[in-house]
């Protein structure tokens, strides 16, 4: 079985899918325990007062906070990941990540500038998803959300339709595209993987 997970803020849809493409579970997950805000850098410690309630933190408080909600990420997202493999008949064999680059700054410093702190929590919840699977033995394969639908249209041919929109006919709703998004990742990533 693969996973895909298409994410938000504290949250993601998880699509799990046979190698038949077949989807087996679909959930929304939750990655943050209550209380804590969801985008700590970008609504904490940004430069936009838009998203702020009072003055931005400042380094050490930012950091302070990131870490508190780092902890909190990797206990739910343990949780929502034991929950789903036990609701499973087969194992899962791989996750599938939205893509982040492999020089994104750690320091939260440099984190809560522009361009980065945009992206900062999103990164965070990514690198959370991938050490919890590889804590479970799962292979990671990132892609890119702007083109996995059409990287998987382009694999199953004539298929494609009847794959990725079929869902909603079988299960009713909700699909979405964060749903097919998912369900796209775990077709390439079995492209990739058993390549």
């Amino acid at each position: 079985m693969r996973l895909g997970i298409a994410h938000h803020f504290g949250w993601a849809v998880a699509v799990t899918a046979t190698d038949d493409h077949v989807v087996a579970d679909r959930r929304r997950i939750e990655l943050i325990e209550p209380g804590l805000p969801a985008a700590p850098v970008h609504h904490e410690g940004g430069p936009h007062l838009l998203h702020r309630q009072g003055d931005p933190l400042d380094d050490a408080a930012l950091a302070a906070r990131v870490a508190e909600v780092r902890a909190s990420a990797a206990r739910s997202t343990s949780a929502a990941l034991d929950a789903l493999v036990a609701a499973l008949a087969d194992p899962i064999t791989s996750v599938s990540l939205r893509a982040w680059p492999a020089d994104f700054p750690e320091d939260v410093a440099v984190q809560r500038q522009v361009p980065y702190e945009s992206r900062a929590d999103s990164v965070m919840y990514r690198q959370v998803l991938a050490e919890a699977a590889g804590e479970r033995g799962w292979a990671v394969h990132l892609f890119e959300a702007k083109t996995v639908e059409a990287d998987a249209a382009r694999l199953l041919g004539d298929r494609a339709h009847d794959v990725l929109h079929g869902p909603r006919a079988v299960l009713g709703p909700p699909w979405s595209k964060d749903h097919r998004t998912a369900l796209a990742a775990t077709i390439v990533a079995g492209s990739v993987l058993d390549g």
